[in-house]
């Protein structure tokens, strides 16, 4: 188990079933960001293509055993990097632990993700309001831990016309959704440029899932 991170009044409850947990990953950043190395350096950072034939300006890269990829063929998640042919890099156990922590401390005991996006947020780079939805079980939640540069994420409700939140997001916090708020549409804003001095000109941002 990891040591519990998160103890402390450093969160705020973005609506019903959704947390933010300041901070709580600052004490394993630099392992955290030595493990990305070591798996972006097995499966490297890709900007994928939409259905629609975008290509998106966030690059991307996966571990744990199953990936999620997009194509000309749709959203979906695989057991094998279709760049290299070869299975996603282990999830490192640190990984799992501190999901299965912060979704603890949110409410969503037993968290056990089978697969991790990794995000590279590059000056410019933005992500569009979205539903994560290619999971079979919305019973477990989202957890998303960012690093590097701070950004505004956008948290809004269950209908994309819904106005979402502006929440700044800062090397370190970790955000979880789950229950009534598991298919609550999310974004980024562009990222605006800086430097931060462990991760330089980038955001990376980890997003845990239970897939299958």
């Amino acid at each position: 188990m990891m040591p519990d991170l998160f103890e402390g009044d450093a969160r705020q409850a973005l609506d019903e079933g959704a947390v933010l947990l300041r901070g709580q990953a600052l004490p394993i950043d630099t392992m955290l960001l030595a493990a990305i190395e070591t798996i972006s350096s097995q499966s490297p950072f890709r900007r994928m293509t939409t259905p629609g034939g975008f290509q998106m300006s966030v690059a991307m890269t996966n571990c744990g055993s199953v990936g999620w990829v997009t194509d000309r063929s749709g959203y979906r998640y695989a057991a094998r990097d279709p760049d290299r042919d070869t299975p996603w890099p282990a999830m490192p156990p640190q990984f799992a632990g501190l999901a299965g922590d912060a979704a603890r401390q949110a409410g969503f005991a037993g968290f056990s993700p089978d697969a991790c996006l990794i995000n590279c947020y590059e000056p410019g780079a933005r992500l569009s309001l979205h539903q994560d939805k290619d999971e079979q079980d919305y019973r477990h939640p989202v957890v998303s831990v960012s690093l590097g540069l701070p950004a505004i994420f956008q948290f809004g409700g269950l209908r994309r016309t819904d106005r979402p939140q502006r929440v700044p997001l800062r090397h370190g916090d970790i955000v979880v959704w789950g229950g009534p708020a598991r298919l609550a549409y999310h974004g980024v804003l562009a990222l605006k440029d800086g430097v931060h001095p462990l991760v330089g000109r980038r955001r990376l941002n980890l997003t845990f899932r239970k897939a299958l």
